[in-house]
């Protein structure tokens, strides 16, 4: 809900930055790895217990997975390099929750396995639209600049690091934040499934 916001404000600060990154050499594919390596090493924190320092890898993981999109656009979007962005994102959303469970099972576990299957739902409605989307050459009019189509709802990316960051901010409120976010979770999956079901079904009515 919030991304397409974000982008527009972020914008010009993310392409000053790839411009500079481009100079020096940095390639998006390196960008998407390093921000990944950022990101693995957030959850790492989170699962050893210090939650706290882990605000600061979250923060350049996300700033890192701006810029490399920016850096590919200044050279050449590949597949390749929207399959590893995209992938490796989604390895890095199931591994905070995951460690936060590490962190404390008992007070986590169950929280920490909710979000996650609602991860599941979220993660699986998008691909598979953007599948489809892909097969009948649709494009997305609000995030133009995406490889593929990015089907918004409810909860996004920026919702998400919100959430990650509320998270490590009150860790001992993060059964309640799981939870909640869950919930909104479901909600875009299931707004995603109908607007799939009526978009795709249009044309087979006819």
């Amino acid at each position: 809900m919030l991304d397409r916001y974000a982008l527009k404000l972020l914008r010009p600060a993310i392409e000053t930055t790839a411009r500079q990154a481009w100079r020096i050499g940095l390639t998006a594919d390196t960008a998407t790895l390093i921000g990944f390596g950022f990101g693995m090493a957030a959850a790492g924190l989170v699962a050893s217990g210090h939650v706290l320092l882990a605000v600061v890898p979250l923060i350049l993981n996300r700033a890192l997975d701006g810029l490399d999109g920016a850096l590919a656009r200044l050279s050449r979007v590949t597949d390749r390099g929207a399959f590893l962005d995209i992938g490796l994102d989604f390895v890095f959303y199931a591994a905070i929750p995951l460690a936060f469970a590490i962190c404390d099972p008992a007070a986590n576990a169950l929280a920490a396995a909710v979000l996650l299957a609602a991860f599941l739902g979220t993660g699986t409605s998008f691909l598979a639209f953007a599948v489809i989307a892909e097969k009948r050459g649709l494009k997305s009019t609000a995030y133009p600049s995406k490889s593929f189509y990015y089907l918004g709802g409810l909860t996004e990316g920026t919702e998400t690091i919100l959430c990650f960051l509320a998270m490590c901010l009150w860790p001992a409120h993060f059964a309640g934040i799981a939870m909640f976010y869950a919930a909104l979770c479901c909600v875009t999956t299931a707004t995603r499934l109908i607007a799939g079901w009526h978009m795709f079904g249009a044309d087979e009515k006819r």
